[in-house]
């Protein structure tokens, strides 16, 4: 499978509030009590204590060893403290207590531009991905693992699971690939965790591979045909396939050698009219040893290594070992002149995006570069300059303007400064649409 790459997860954890130390001395607590369990509480009192505030607050200390902090007065009345465990009972029993609730850490909440999403300059585009407004009007299937459907980030507006024909509807992520790949695509613009491409784009989680990241080409084949057959009905102009198997394109849409994915991608691209936008593959190879990636009927998507977002090189490494703004040391790339007609770039290491079960992770591999990509063409339909295109007119029109781009946009190792025998195509660019 694509896009497996080194992966950095964030470790998340409670703050742990720890007791103090020593005797506590006030309110006549004695020694034994003091190294009793304690805990932090924000104890409300009812409304007619308002003018007894104090002298509650020193009752509570004397009778229950409570350590008051904040006092409150107007939004409520009560007040903070650290208070012995054994007593948290009592003190709910206080006939002039109305609540006990425990004093919960709390976090700041912001939403980060993703150093990918910033790289292709997706924050100067149409929708200003990144300003906390606007969403993309537009349908994009993941054919992947499925997608977290309860994550608050993703707007899923249904799917397909392939896994398993008896429960179609269960098209939920157990892996993780897909929920990462479809936030790169459509995150929303709301201030959390991170933003797309496409902020808010309508995500169709087509699940063709399982809980260890694996298919077969039964199942890819089956959610080629739940595209086919629903695209017209649900507006999908544009599918994400980060995976692939081994194969090759024999320049005749599967009829010559036999190759049913390929019969399938072809119908979806030239009789539904998707743009199929794929993985190119993490094996340092030509990408003609890979299917979907060699088919010419796909728009093939090479890794490059960005580590803050912008042009120039000489950021410092994060979750993996690579150099800033080179060409991936992963990726494959496109060797013959038909699979350099098809290939483009898009940002692959160290993407932070949408995680499963909720916040974020880093992940990288073409897998990650892919969606870059997928994103820019639902932007592309949705803001207008690509209104009407076919797919394969939807794909010129992507490279054309990453190759419009000056040098000093792109990379080391694409068509600008060429990496001899390796072709990884232009950066794609979603700032003009």
């Amino acid at each position: 499978m694509v896009g497996r790459g080194r992966v950095a997860r964030p470790a998340y954890r409670l703050a742990a509030v720890s007791a103090a130390a020593g005797a506590l001395l006030a309110g006549g607590l004695t020694g034994a009590r003091a190294a009793e369990p304690e805990g932090r509480y924000v104890i409300v009192l009812k409304d007619s204590e308002r003018g007894r505030l104090d002298e509650v607050v020193q009752a509570h200390g004397r009778d229950h060893g409570v350590r008051a902090g904040f006092r409150y007065s107007h939004a409520l009345v009560g007040y903070s403290a650290v208070v012995p465990e054994s007593q948290v009972a009592a003190l709910r029993e206080d006939p002039n207590v109305l609540s006990v609730a425990p004093d919960r850490p709390v976090y700041a909440t912001q939403q980060v531009l993703p150093t990918g999403v910033d790289r292709i300059q997706a924050d100067v585009s149409s929708t200003a991905a990144g300003n906390g407004a606007g969403s993309v009007n537009a349908a994009v299937a993941i054919i992947d693992t499925g997608i977290d459907t309860g994550h608050r980030d993703l707007n899923v507006a249904g799917g397909y699971n392939c896994m398993n024909p008896f429960l179609p509807n269960a098209y939920r992520d157990n892996n993780g690939h897909g929920t990462h790949v479809a936030g790169t695509v459509a995150a929303r613009d709301n201030g959390d965790d991170v933003v797309g491409v496409a902020p808010g784009a309508r995500l169709y989680a087509v699940k063709v591979l399982g809980a260890n990241g694996s298919g077969s080409t039964s199942n890819v084949v089956c959610g080629l045909d739940w595209v086919a057959r629903n695209a017209a009905r649900l507006g999908i102009k544009v599918a994400n396939m980060s995976l692939g198997g081994d194969g090759a394109d024999d320049g005749n849409c599967g009829l010559s050698n036999n190759d049913a994915e390929h019969q399938a991608i072809c119908r979806v691209v030239k009789q539904a009219g998707v743009t199929m936008v794929v993985a190119a593959g993490n094996s340092t190879d030509d990408l003609a040893r890979h299917t979907p990636a060699a088919y010419d009927e796909v728009l093939t998507v090479t890794a490059a290594a960005d580590f803050n977002g912008q042009p120039g090189g000489g950021a410092a490494a994060t979750c993996r070992s690579d150099v800033d703004d080179t060409a991936a040391d992963f990726s494959s790339f496109a060797v013959g002149a038909a699979d350099v007609a098809h290939t483009i770039a898009g940002p692959g290491v160290c993407i932070q995006s949408t995680r499963n079960g909720g916040g974020t992770t880093v992940l990288s591999g073409t897998s990650m570069a892919t969606p870059h990509v997928t994103g820019t063409a639902a932007l592309c339909l949705a803001a207008g300059p690509c209104a009407g295109m076919t797919p394969a007119q939807v794909a010129a029109k992507l490279r054309a303007d990453a190759a419009a781009q000056p040098a000093s946009y792109g990379f080391a190792g694409d068509p600008n400064a060429p990496v001899a025998g390796r072709y990884y195509g232009h950066l794609v660019h979603a700032g003009g649409y």
